[in-house]
């Protein structure tokens, strides 16, 4: 898979109402899951207890941290895209945030983007892009939102 590169702000624009593109798929791993928890200091038994799990949850098996799995959306999205002449890229926000499906230790997920609108903040481009976390082999996606970066170009 290659990357689509954007140069600036008039290239961003091109892509509004289409689909950027999709990352490759990432495993989460209970070791992944461990380390979140760590980090966040998040120890709920539903991702950190695999013996629990296996025997007291429906699933049947450690789940992801929902935040998790939101975390994930930088590394995914240096995948599909290459942003070029920005010196610097601010997360400004999430919208219509929608937790689907739980995704299980390891599953695999991948991102699917969208650009819904792009700006142009006299100077600053604030793009706002539908994503799709999906799960491979399950039609159901882990989450959708809209995601708002906002690009200052050189």
């Amino acid at each position: 898979m290659s990357k689509v590169i954007i140069n600036g702000f008039s290239e961003f624009e091109k892509f509004t109402g289409l689909e950027i593109g999709v990352s490759d798929y990432h495993k989460i791993t209970q070791e992944q899951i461990n380390k979140f928890a760590e980090a966040t200091l998040d120890y709920q038994w539903i991702h950190t207890n695999p013996e629990r799990a296996k025997t007291e949850s429906q699933f049947k098996s450690t789940i992801a941290h929902g935040y998790l799995t939101l975390s994930l959306i930088p590394h995914l999205w240096e995948q599909i895209a290459q942003v070029n002449n920005s010196k610097m890229l601010v997360n400004y926000g999430i919208e219509n945030l929608r937790f689907n499906q739980p995704v299980l230790v390891n599953q695999e997920v991948r991102l699917r983007v969208k650009l819904k609108s792009i700006t142009d903040l006299r100077g600053i481009a604030k793009a706002e892009m539908l994503i799709t976390l999906e799960i491979r082999d399950n039609p159901k996606p882990a989450f959708t939102a809209t995601i708002v970066f906002l690009y200052h170009f050189r």
